[in-house]
């Protein structure tokens, strides 16, 4: 019974944070339906009026709702890395991983920064200025033992920089250099297929593959396993079934998927803060402005010394590696002509490799941390 009672608050306080999404999301922001829940259900959790039915010892909603948008987030970047988009990275393999490596390394050093002139803790200052994404990286920070608001804040900070800014720039290299001097366009081969009965049972395929995967991952304890486990599931399901038919297999997967992973992560995080959670965070994003700025424009300069290299057109080379959301990027991409299929694989293998590298990093960044403060605890003691 008592079960029954959490789900239904649980729903009941998905629903009414589900309103800020709503809300946000009619500005057109692509995170909308995310940030919005977010934030409405971190003042909800902070505040626990009465008519919320929440118990003021109840440590947020269950995580079976974090889990659950997780593994619809997955689905939805695994059908993104099909042959067409391996097929794009081919010829540009060798300067596209060189560049993801130094995104990484970029964004680390960003860390460093953070963690170095800021109160903050060295594992939360890793993970916010990782370049994950907002839907990710809040969702790992939880697993690691980080702060999720700072992680939170952080993220939105940079994504939002970049919202700002980078299409901006773009539309100005765009007219600077006219729509000849652009890639043709090529369509995002992870597109929605019409409602129907092969789609759907497609569909119904890659959720079960998810779904086993997910639970393999979560055995093989694999770091983030609803997100990493159904993401590579899906993608290998996805490269198998092209690769038999010879085409790529669409699913029927609508808009609103997306729209529900935002609400249940965002949900599930808001949840889970509490007020001290933001001590001290003036200057701390003062501190992630600052470095956010910098790794912006250290990918800018990278991206122009790619496209010199490779002949790739400087406007595909900047929306491909510029520290944003992947939808962002694509719909800034398919708006301007340029090379959506090459950006979104290169936005999607640069998530893949934060999710699936970056969380034993922090966890032997965390241990060494800690057997450090030991052993001058003990020596200081001594």
């Amino acid at each position: 019974m008592k079960k029954d009672k959490n789900l239904l608050t649980d729903i009941w306080f998905i629903a009414i944070s589900a309103a800020g999404g709503f809300i946000l999301s009619l500005t057109g922001m692509s995170i909308g339906w995310m940030v919005g829940t977010l934030l409405v259900s971190c003042c909800l959790a902070m505040l626990r009026p009465s008519w919320l039915m929440m118990a003021p010892d109840q440590k947020g909603i269950n995580k079976r709702w974090l889990a659950l948008g997780q593994m619809i987030l997955g689905i939805e970047l695994g059908q993104k890395l099909n042959l067409s988009v391996l097929s794009v990275l081919k010829d540009h393999w060798l300067s596209v991983g060189i560049m993801l490596i130094l995104s990484i390394l970029l964004a680390m050093l960003s860390g460093y920064v953070l963690w170095r002139f800021s109160k903050t803790d060295m594992m939360t200052s890793f993970v916010g200025t990782a370049p994950g994404g907002l839907s990710a990286m809040p969702s790992i920070a939880q697993e690691v033992g980080a702060n999720t608001a700072i992680v939170s804040l952080v993220q939105m900070m940079r994504v939002l920089l970049v919202v700002l800014s980078i299409p901006f720039l773009v539309i100005f290299l765009y007219a600077k250099q006219g729509s000849a001097a652009v890639d043709a366009q090529h369509t995002i081969s992870s597109a929605t297929a019409e409602l129907g009965l092969e789609p759907v049972l497609w569909t119904g395929c890659l959720a079960l593959i998810a779904w086993g995967a997910c639970k393999a991952a979560k055995w093989l304890k694999i770091p983030a396993p609803w997100l990493l486990g159904s993401m590579l599931g899906v993608a290998a399901l996805q490269i198998g079934g092209a690769s038999v038919t010879g085409h790529d297999m669409l699913a029927w997967w609508p808009s609103q998927a997306n729209h529900v992973s935002q609400i249940f992560l965002g949900a599930t995080i808001g949840s889970k803060m509490y007020r001290s959670m933001f001590a001290g965070v003036t200057r701390i994003l003062f501190v992630a402005l600052v470095s956010s700025i910098g790794l912006i424009a250290a990918m800018l300069l990278s991206a122009a010394i790619v496209s010199k290299l490779t002949g790739i057109s400087l406007i595909t080379s900047v929306l491909a590696f510029a520290p944003g959301g992947i939808a962002e990027m694509a719909t800034t991409s398919v708006t301007l002509h340029a090379d959506s299929t090459f950006v979104v694989a290169v936005q999607v293998i640069r998530v893949i490799l934060v999710i699936a590298m970056l969380p034993p990093f922090y966890r032997l960044l965390h241990h060494l941390h800690d057997g450090k403060k030991e052993t001058e605890s003990s020596y200081n003691a001594s």
